[in-house]
């Protein structure tokens, strides 16, 4: 009898572990998915916006499955011509994407306001064509000018609004964030690149504005797998900072969705 009921506890256990597992899987192969092109520069793959992006997903309803077309430096006009390289009509042209992010260089919305509202355009109906929807990377203010940040979210609203396009709010997030913590690190050296932290706050805008979700945690440590399967390290994160990023995605992202 001792062993008999011992075989059931032991069906009975391995019997939970399997339904458990089950679970799991069907609830992963339910698991919405978008397809997001990141077109843009520096400002899009240093720290490895996309990836991080990507990876934050994992704690949300939508996967988001990111690819980039970018060069250091790169206008819209750049790609739109296929300047240095770039095959970013092609890759449009060529995929299905769900969303195309389009970014352009830092300066641009200061200096060549003109050219952002055109190729912005351009790209947009192509997108729109493609049947994706077009989001626009409303990126932040160099450290030395924040005062820049008012006309780069004018333009960058303006341009959404005249072709139907959906703001990804960075630059506000990050005002918000310096404004409310004004020692945090989110440049790097530089002065206008993204540290590890001003990153992880552009992925986190990402990630929420895209998808209308909120994370119920996130992780610490985000890394990604290179061509050979190998683990690749990207960033780590203090409980503290991904606190008070929360906080700050809820205000900026959120009451906009």
């Amino acid at each position: 009898m001792k062993i008999r009921h011992l075989s059931n506890s032991i069906f009975t256990t391995l019997l939970l572990v399997f339904l458990s597992f089950g679970s799991s899987v069907l609830a992963q192969s339910k698991k919405k998915t978008l397809k997001v092109l990141f077109v843009g520069n520096s400002y899009t793959y240093v720290e490895n916006i996309p990836q991080i992006t990507s990876i934050i997903s994992d704690s949300l309803q939508t996967k988001l499955i990111t690819k980039k077309s970018v060069i250091g430096g790169a206008k819209l006009r750049d790609h739109w011509l296929g300047n240095r390289g770039l095959k970013t009509k092609e890759i449009i042209k060529k995929n299905k994407f769900d969303i195309v992010v389009l970014q352009e260089w830092s300066l641009g919305t200061i200096y060549e306001s003109d050219s952002i509202r055109k190729y912005a355009k351009l790209f947009c109906d192509l997108i729109k064509d493609k049947g994706a929807k077009p989001y626009l990377y409303q990126t932040w203010a160099r450290e030395k000018v924040p005062q820049h940040q008012e006309t780069i979210a004018k333009v960058y609203e303006e341009v959404a609004t005249a072709n139907e396009a959906t703001i990804v709010p960075v630059g506000r997030a990050w005002e918000l964030a310096k404004q409310l913590r004004p020692t945090i690190k989110l440049y790097d050296a530089d002065g206008t690149h993204p540290s590890r932290l001003g990153a992880f706050l552009s992925a986190y805008t990402f990630a929420t504005t895209i998808t209308g979700e909120m994370p119920g945690s996130l992780s610490r440590i985000y890394s990604t797998n290179d061509s050979q399967g190998e683990s690749v390290y990207l960033m780590y994160l203090d409980n503290l900072d991904i606190t008070f990023f929360t906080e700050v995605v809820k205000k900026i992202v959120i009451p906009r969705n």
